[in-house]
């Protein structure tokens, strides 16, 4: 088995709405023109006014702008209910980079960076739905660097 098929046999997930993939420190939301004229379209927002409202140009990229909140950066369409439990006001047409967590290169190198995300992703480590390799590899294909 090579270093990145480790997850051979499967990885679970099962989101929580716990918003920790929402907030951290300073990053990145890339998404492409496609996604953010969909963005627009739910806010019934015209695509300019998208951007100049909550997106910004990072090297050469659009990425969604982040609200400072108590030493962390949320995305700016992150909203929390009574519970505490996050809403993403986006979710339906949220970009890929959203859609494929935590399945993202960067998460799959190791054992090691899997249990470190998961320290922070109660979804990554109770179970949940079952990934097959073949799923994940899928999943890895769709989030790409052409944003």
């Amino acid at each position: 088995m090579s270093k990145q098929e480790w997850y051979a046999d499967g990885l679970s997930f099962e989101c929580t709405q716990c918003g920790n993939c929402c907030t951290g420190p300073e990053g990145y939301v890339w998404f492409t023109a496609e996604e953010g004229r969909a963005i627009a379209e739910h806010l019934k927002l015209s695509v300019d006014e998208f951007r100049r409202r909550f997106a910004r140009r990072e090297y050469g990229k659009w990425t969604l702008e982040e609200v400072p909140r108590q030493g962390r950066f949320d995305c700016v369409f992150l909203r929390r209910d009574a519970e505490g439990k996050a809403l993403c006001t986006i979710y339906p047409v949220r970009p890929v980079q959203c859609r494929t967590w935590p399945f993202w290169p960067s998460n799959l190198q190791s054992p090691t960076a899997w249990r470190q995300s998961a320290s922070g992703c109660p979804g990554m480590k109770n179970g949940g739905t079952f990934y097959p390799i073949e799923k994940i590899r899928v999943i890895l294909n769709s989030n790409n660097d052409d944003v």
